[in-house]
């Protein structure tokens, strides 16, 4: 399928676009960072994707979280200006170019050093805002998606997390690189839209950029947080949601004949929100009335959150 992820209605456009550098709205041709920035040379930076709608970052504090903790984990989080003063650089952007429903990227790196792999202690953080137009979002929205995903197991696992911690969210980004990569090596016809990562035990984890939810018999599934994987915001909300709901929720250990015996299936995250499973490596699998249901009530949330 093909993903329309971002409405980009070209070069010229984006050109014209402002981003926010280091507390400065800039022209898109003058963004740029120190080539001895930390998150440049090393990917010593922490980054949040989120989606604002009407106007509003949805789920920030959350996103906020997030972000806090990975810098506490790569040490710099005393470095980092207030949640506030990030959210209102978002703002400052999204208002700067327009833009009321949008993909934003907030990134924030340990900063410029010299080039040796121990940081210093002292941190002059280098901290970017990214956004893009996306299309309206909630009740009255349409998905940034051209239809149901297919679906990819690869070779590529999961690193540990006792080797690099999966609760975090980095410019280090490799493995999901090679999962993707994977993807184009074993290509033949149209290629998948996502690649689905197992850990080095063999059980399902997650996408190279999602999270992943499958319906057996009535009872909603997701691969436990106890695995190597990282909790999107987005999978918590559809998880409270559920509960919410009623729906019998299960987080666990899968394997990948589990997922292929499912009645329906759907990745989650930021930017698609839930994505259904049309297939996994060619076995059709597709949306059901628990994928529609949880996709209603998510936007009905958005709408709630963001547009009323």
């Amino acid at each position: 399928m093909i993903e329309r992820q971002h409405t980009s209605p070209g070069p010229a456009f984006a050109d014209a676009m402002e981003y926010h550098v280091d507390g400065q709205l800039v022209p898109a041709e003058e963004a740029s960072v120190n080539v001895r920035d930390r998150g440049f040379m090393y990917g010593d930076a922490a980054f949040e994707t989120l989606r604002a709608y009407g106007g509003e970052v949805f789920a920030w504090d959350a996103h906020a979280d997030r972000l806090e903790r990975t810098c506490e984990t790569l040490g710099f989080a005393r470095a980092i200006p207030p949640r506030e003063d990030l959210r209102e650089r978002i703002a400052e952007t999204l208002a700067a170019n327009d833009l009321d429903d949008a993909y934003v990227k907030l990134s924030i790196t340990r900063g410029v050093q010299a080039g040796k792999l121990t940081p210093d202690r002292a941190v002059d953080p280098t901290i970017v805002v990214m956004v893009d137009s996306l299309p309206r979002g909630g009740v009255d929205g349409d998905p940034v998606w051209d239809g149901p995903a297919s679906v990819r197991t690869v070779e590529t696992r999961k690193i540990p997390d006792a080797a690099l911690p999966a609760d975090v969210k980095t410019h280090n980004y490799l493995n999901g690189i090679l999962a993707r990569l994977d993807l184009q090596r074993g290509a033949s016809g149209d290629p998948a839209d996502e690649a689905l990562l197992f850990d080095t035990d063999d059980y399902l984890a997650e996408g190279a950029t999602s999270n992943v939810f499958f319906v057996a018999d009535g009872v909603l599934y997701t691969p436990t947080t106890d695995q190597s994987l990282l909790p999107g915001v987005t999978r918590s909300i559809v998880l409270d949601l559920a509960r919410a709901e009623g729906l019998p929720v299960e987080t666990g250990r899968f394997e990948r004949e589990e997922l292929l015996a499912a009645e329906e299936a759907f990745l989650t995250n930021s930017t698609w929100e839930l994505r259904p499973i049309e297939a996994v490596d060619g076995e059709s699998i597709g949306a059901g009335p628990v994928t529609r249901l949880l996709s209603r009530l998510y936007d009905r949330r958005v709408e709630r959150s963001c547009y009323e």
